[in-house]
């Protein structure tokens, strides 16, 4: 470690069962150009049973402007929980935090892109980058999104957005109308890169911990959002990433998962349950009853049929 030099930027890894992927991802950030600037990782562990977290904490850091701590929790406590956990131990002066997914691959400047971005923009608060798939090589919607209004829900799960997807009014689930080649605000992003001030991030309380996995991350720009904080979207770094490694959900990347149908299945349902959170929490209040009871319903007939397609995945 540098000696008399504060922390910039403490990064949590949350890992669950991501086998080989974790040790890529350490790999990766132990190749990252850092400048001027001292970054801490924390591995978190929600109680793996492979041994991706035993595999990597031999791992060392090659540059002394990068720490490493490993962080055992007993039992899996999700997303939230498991990030709120990292938060512990995280050096106490530290001025950003970033919550990195453990299936990702970030390239050598991105850490060091995003620090200076938030340096140069005082009136950047959250940040999150260029999120390209694995799979297909093209951006990650998720990281690039709206929040889930009735007819944005409608008009993406009915697939009308694809009819229109440079229109705000069709595509809003995934903000169509913004040019993701150019930084901008965003209402909402996925945790797999999710960068705040922490100062922002402990006014907000960070991880709504009624959440298990899956809509947690949009509940936390959903807090953002009410207080006047801003979100962007900066493309000017990338990271890849292997996204349903842990939760097998993604049918695209059954090959790579190693989730059993068990686990694909609770993840199923705590997609839904998410959203029934999100609405009760932040959005059913604004609505009449019959809008209410279509919301409901319509999260519950998608529960049968992601619960259906997860047990033959």
């Amino acid at each position: 470690m540098l000696k008399n030099k504060l922390t910039d930027l403490s990064i949590i890894i949350l890992n669950y069962n991501s086998g080989v992927y974790l040790q890529k991802c350490l790999e990766s950030i132990n190749k990252s150009k850092i400048n001027k600037y001292k970054i801490e990782i924390i591995i978190a562990d929600n109680a793996s049973t492979d041994t991706s977290f035993q595999n990597i904490q031999t791992i060392k850091s090659t540059n002394k402007q990068i720490s490493f701590k490993f962080l055992h929790i007993e039992k899996n406590l999700g997303f939230a929980t498991g990030n709120n956990r990292g938060l512990k131990v995280i050096d106490k002066d530290s001025k950003y935090v970033l919550f990195l997914n453990p299936d990702t691959v970030v390239e050598s400047n991105t850490f060091a892109k995003m620090i200076s971005f938030f340096e140069k923009n005082e009136k950047v608060d959250a940040a999150t980058c260029f999120i390209k798939l694995a799979i297909t090589g093209k951006l990650q919607p998720e990281c690039h999104r709206g929040f889930p209004t009735p007819w944005r829900s409608f008009s993406y799960f009915t697939g009308l957005y694809k009819l229109f997807p440079k229109t705000n009014f069709f595509n809003g689930y995934f903000l169509g109308n913004l040019n993701t080649q150019k930084t901008h605000k965003i209402e909402a992003c996925v945790g797999a890169f999710l960068m705040v001030k922490k100062n922002v991030g402990q006014e907000i309380n960070w991880w709504n911990e009624k959440y298990f996995f899956y809509g947690e991350d949009l509940d936390f720009c959903y807090q953002l959002f009410k207080r006047g904080y801003n979100l962007y979207f900066y493309p000017f770094c990338k990271i890849t990433h292997f996204q349903g490694v842990s939760s097998g959900l993604i049918s695209k990347s059954k090959n790579i998962s190693q989730a059993s149908r068990q686990t694909k299945v609770k993840v199923a349902l705590a997609s839904t349950q998410a959203m029934k959170i999100f609405y009760q929490e932040n959005l059913l209040k604004d609505y009449s009853f019959p809008m209410k009871s279509l919301v409901m319903s319509g999260i519950k007939i998608l529960e049968f049929y992601r619960v259906s397609k997860a047990k033959y995945l």
